[in-house]
């Protein structure tokens, strides 16, 4: 992996320094709309800028309808070709407004909401999950004095109704500036602050079907407890990159979450400490790019620096059902967010090959006759005899390569048909196709533990509960 700084004179204009702000990409990648933060005036805005990737220029839109009143700290998640904000600051008081963007037609809708919303709040999270919006924690306030959130709303993104839901199992502790991404039907909570001013690394995860909350004990490089990190999802992998533990310590390290923790110790010069940046995946248009933007630095100063991380060497990895077997490869259908493909994988030794490779070396290499080593060409009683024998091996060789091609070939060729969505061609298949995944392994599920643990930085408390469990595992349906 490498960092990339964008350099000025590669991009002009552009939203300027600002932190708590929200970006989120469109049309694979290609554009990456910005919104909102507490910018270089010293207040909140609600200006919306659009990066064009591809061609590296900034623009600020006209837009139609009426646009949300200035914030930061708000949410901003991606449906569809619509952008839903919701809450924030606006520096005097906490937001429950919810507001959408047309990004066809750059228009913003104020929708007629039903149910009753979440309470006023910023510092809160939000992931999709189908056509489900779910928005967990977040600090409000009562009076003078700061409320913290452990609460689960869903809003329907089609009739716009609010429910608030009552999960079962364990749940995360009141908290704010933590992070929350969505993968397949989970949604996983990563760190934050508590209403004791403790900051957290600890990891959720609830099954959005079930309603049901577990922690997930995590192994290896243990990520230092913080708050105002961002995370961004690509592929079943969770990057973590900067946010804070106090006023001085602000991190600029990038942590993985897959099976364990691994701190990522990446090529190039990085961002400096910061905390409430913005982040979000430039893939598939980008191929694996993950991309800052802005942030808060240790002297509360805003930040307009825009860097990409490269993650070339992270492969996807998906699992696949064979449908049909044919003479050079495999037909198999998988699914990948939740789009059906099929495709071609082929062998990358033709059967062909493998024969005549494999028997022409049989023929020159000495064979034993009753004790006496034969070449093949000078004994034809012996070469007849054996031939026959070499070559049913032969075909039950080439037979096993196609069959070993799924497991073992780690550089084979994955031809797609009948796909709609050309984002999927950026995915890599796995040496584990089509072995069977391995049997899940069982999260911690104590329904007295909340995991904020003593005060920190000291983290010995914070991370005692870390022992096992695997990722992937509890992130698979």
């Amino acid at each position: 992996m490498r960092w990339e700084r964008v350099q000025r004179r590669e991009v002009s204009g552009g939203p300027g320094v600002r932190w708590g702000h929200t970006c989120n990409a469109i049309r694979g990648g290609k554009l990456l709309y910005v919104f909102g933060g507490y910018g270089k005036d010293q207040c909140q805005t609600n200006q919306l800028h659009i990066l064009d990737t591809v061609n590296m220029l900034w623009s600020e839109p006209m837009v139609k309808g009426t646009p949300p009143t200035p914030r930061d700290s708000h949410s901003c998640t991606t449906v569809g070709d619509n952008l839903f904000v919701f809450g924030g600051t606006d520096g005097r008081k906490p937001l429950n407004d919810l507001h959408i963007l047309d990004t066809s037609s750059n228009t913003w809708i104020l929708p007629s909401v039903r149910g009753d919303g979440p309470e006023p709040r910023e510092g809160h999270s939000a992931a999709l999950i189908g056509k489900r919006l779910f928005i967990f924690g977040g600090c409000g306030k009562s009076d003078n004095s700061e409320i913290y959130y452990d609460d689960l709303y869903i809003l329907n993104t089609e009739t716009f109704s609010w429910k608030r839901v009552v999960p079962s199992g364990t749940p995360p502790s009141k908290r704010d500036s933590h992070s929350c991404s969505s993968w397949k039907n989970k949604i996983i909570v990563i760190g934050g602050e508590d209403s004791c001013d403790y900051y957290l690394s600890d990891v959720y995860i609830l099954d959005a079907d079930t309603l049901v909350w577990c922690k997930l004990n995590t192994t290896g490089q243990l990520m230092p407890p913080r708050g105002g990190h961002t995370t961004i999802a690509f592929g079943n992998k969770l990057f973590v990159f900067g946010g804070f533990s106090d006023e001085q310590s602000l991190y600029d390290d990038v942590y993985m979450l897959d099976i364990s923790w691994t701190k990522i110790l990446a090529n190039g010069e990085g961002p400096s400490g910061r905390f409430s940046m913005a982040g979000e995946s430039l893939d598939p248009e980008m191929g694996g790019v993950l991309v800052f933007i802005g942030g808060c630095n240790k002297n509360l100063e805003a930040l307009d620096d825009i860097y990409y991380l490269h993650t070339v060497n992270i492969k996807r990895t998906f699992q696949a059902k064979v449908i049909k077997c044919m003479a050079d490869g495999y037909t198999i259908e998988t699914m990948i967010d939740g789009k059906p493909l099929r495709g071609v994988l082929l062998s990358n030794k033709p059967v062909s090959a493998v024969m005549g490779a494999d028997y022409s070396n049989r023929k020159m290499e000495p064979v034993k006759n009753d004790g006496a080593h034969v070449h093949g060409d000078h004994n034809s009683a012996v070469e007849s005899e054996k031939s026959t024998k070499h070559q049913a091996d032969d075909f039950k060789q080439a037979d096993a390569v196609l069959k070993e091609t799924a497991e073992v070939q780690a550089r084979m060729e994955f031809a797609a048909s009948e796909m709609k969505n050309h984002a999927a061609a950026e995915y890599s298949v796995s040496q584990e196709v089509p072995r069977a995944s391995e049997p899940p392994m069982e999260p911690e599920n104590n329904a007295g533990s909340n995991g904020t643990g003593n005060p920190l930085p000291s983290n010995a408390e914070t991370h005692k509960e870390h022992d096992s469990a695997s990722f992937k595992d509890q992130i698979s349906p």
